[in-house]
């Protein structure tokens, strides 16, 4: 059944991850597991680049592929094999906003939001230390989802 845009925002706002895909421009989708939190009331989605996770650069492939082509898509879902009527997901189309075009105030708004999210994040804030190299920000631009309740 198709869900309702506000009902996919909501399960945007309560989901834990997702799936962050990008446009390679060789190998085509270039999907990633991610951590992200979504501002309803600025259309706006934050995925962060950290520093808290080894990593052999700070310079990503997702980075790479949207200073390319700046779309990508987040899916997020729910998924239980023994009770199908539970599952759902939910797809939201995104639009790298450029650094410059980020509003002033945003990133530490959407820093905050990702430590409170995040307690891997919390403890690393608080020794003083910032836990992000980056953050890549978007602009939602539509959201769909499904969901197998009747």
């Amino acid at each position: 059944m198709r869900l309702e845009e506000v009902t996919c925002r909501q399960r945007l706002l309560g989901a834990d991850h997702g799936v962050l895909a990008t446009a390679h421009p060789e190998r085509g989708a270039d999907v990633v597991p991610v951590c992200f939190v979504y501002l309803v009331d600025a259309e706006q989605l934050a995925v962060p680049v950290d520093r808290v996770k080894p990593k052999a650069s700070p310079v990503l492939r997702r980075g790479t592929n949207l200073a390319l082509d700046p779309r990508a898509t987040l899916l997020c879902e729910q998924w239980d094999p023994d009770d199908w009527t539970r599952l759902w997901w939910v797809r939201a189309r995104l639009r790298r906003l450029p650094p410059a075009e980020v509003p002033p105030g945003r990133l530490d708004e959407l820093t905050a939001a990702l430590v409170e999210k995040y307690p891997p994040y919390r403890d690393r804030a608080r020794t003083g230390s910032d836990p992000f190299s980056e953050l890549l920000v978007f602009t939602c631009t539509a959201v769909s989802g499904w969901s197998g309740e009747a």
